[in-house]
């Protein structure tokens, strides 16, 4: 994971353009059916719409005595994201009114975007705005904007695995910022790595793993495919700052006891891990989508360090050494866990409306009294009621005060009968 993290960190990745295209095409060398979709430009996604795909050559600020400072070949954090084609000489008030450093990080170069307003614009570091020296400056940026009459495009890619059932887990993850390891390339890594366990495997759940532009690709892919996720989805993560030796850090979702939120705490329970736990106010990734009102899929998002929470965040100081290949490896291991834990705690769901007619099936009596009551019979309509899509196994045997072996039964009888899918 940390090698390949490696071969992607010198990409420029944005919400849309070449970049991410060469990240989808080294991920799909690793795990071959991922497919990588095009959506054109001024696609209507909700109240959002695709802006026209950005791709940029170079960039740089050249002072009066020739030399050149905030060259994208350099650091491609040096030009703010989407920043239309520039190529004049500018005085040094101008040049401020599109230059960004940060005061309190002297050596970091801040990542800063405008995707959906024009604009252009450089970022450095104080140390670098310190000696800029008086001006005239050249500025020269070499980017186009493609539309959709020119094939401008929005990538992304996904990958699914068929299990048993068409029921689903799945992992999100974006691929639109440029060089940062950790708010980046964590996601990516993992999620690539997971699927590559995975296509080895025989899993009862199906199980897809979304590479998005973040906010826009999600709600891409809510608007042209809810339907169905509303039916199969059963469990989602969002995938984001995994890299960096901080502890786990978990996002819930928006009520906080969707079946992500219960198993992502039960796998820290059982491996004995420390985490933090956020609040929902504290949301920042696709959490926001996959969960906003009207979605409500169950998703719960899950981090290291937070975004937002370490100095290093959107800036030039998220890289390679930041990240370490053992915390990756910590991270892809709890994933693990969590799969296993779905795995092994399915969630049944009634496939009649009502209470099922038991007598005919032979699981109740044909003439009712008080002294022929079943207790059996009443045991197997408590677990049946609890099998709405929403409790796992061990939510159930809790709920009704059964067994383990006593519940399995159940369950087998009910998959006999047909009354429930798992």
């Amino acid at each position: 994971m940390y090698k390949l993290m490696s071969e992607l960190f010198p990409l420029n990745r944005s919400l849309s353009g070449n970049g991410n295209r060469e990240t989808l095409r080294i991920l799909k060398a690793i795990v071959p059916n991922l497919k990588v979709f095009e959506t054109e430009v001024g696609y209507q996604a909700y109240d959002w719409r695709v802006p026209e795909e950005w791709n940029i050559s170079e960039a740089y600020i050249e002072s009066s005595d020739g030399r050149r400072i905030a060259q994208f070949s350099e650091n491609n954090l040096h030009v703010v994201g989407y920043s239309i084609p520039v190529d004049k000489f500018v005085s040094k008030d101008e040049l401020l009114d599109h230059l960004y450093f940060s005061d309190a990080l002297p050596n970091a170069i801040p990542y800063v975007t405008s995707y959906y307003a024009k604009n252009w614009g450089f970022c450095i570091s104080k140390r670098a705005f310190d000696e800029l020296g008086e001006g005239p400056f050249r500025v020269f940026i070499d980017s186009e904007f493609k539309d959709r009459a020119m094939g401008g495009s929005l990538s992304f890619g996904e990958i699914f695995f068929e299990g048993q059932s068409k029921q689903e887990v799945i992992f999100s993850t974006y691929i639109c910022h440029p060089s940062m390891a950790n708010n980046e390339l964590s996601g990516p890594v993992i999620s690539i790595a997971l699927a590559r366990f995975l296509s080895h495997k025989k899993m009862h759940y199906s199980y897809r793993f979304l590479f998005l532009p973040e906010t826009i690709g999600a709600l891409i892919f809510l608007h042209k495919n809810l339907s169905a996720l509303r039916s199969n989805c059963i469990a989602g993560v969002v995938l984001t700052c995994l890299g960096d030796n901080g502890s786990f850090s978990y996002i819930p979702s928006r009520l906080g006891n969707n079946y992500s939120d219960r198993m992502m705490r039960q796998t820290f329970k059982k491996r004995n891990e420390a985490f933090q736990q956020y609040s929902w106010l504290e949301r920042g990734s696709d959490e926001r989508q996959f969960c906003s009102p009207g979605v409500d899929l169950p998703f719960c998002s899950i981090t290291r360090s937070k975004y937002g929470t370490y100095p290093e965040y959107h800036t030039s100081l998220d890289d390679m050494n930041f990240v370490s290949p053992e915390a990756l490896e910590g991270s892809f291991d709890l994933l693990k866990n969590f799969i296993f834990e779905i795995e092994s705690n399915r969630v049944p769901k009634a496939k009649v409306y009502g209470e099922p007619h038991l007598s005919p099936r032979g699981l109740y009596p044909t003439v009712s009294s008080v002294d022929n009551f079943s207790h059996k019979a009443q045991d197997l309509l408590n677990a049946l009621s609890f099998m709405d899509g929403n409790h796992t196994l061990e939510d159930i045997g809790n709920a009704c005060g059964l067994a383990p072996q006593s519940l399995m039964e159940i369950i087998r009888l009910l998959i006999l009968e047909d009354l429930i899918e798992i």
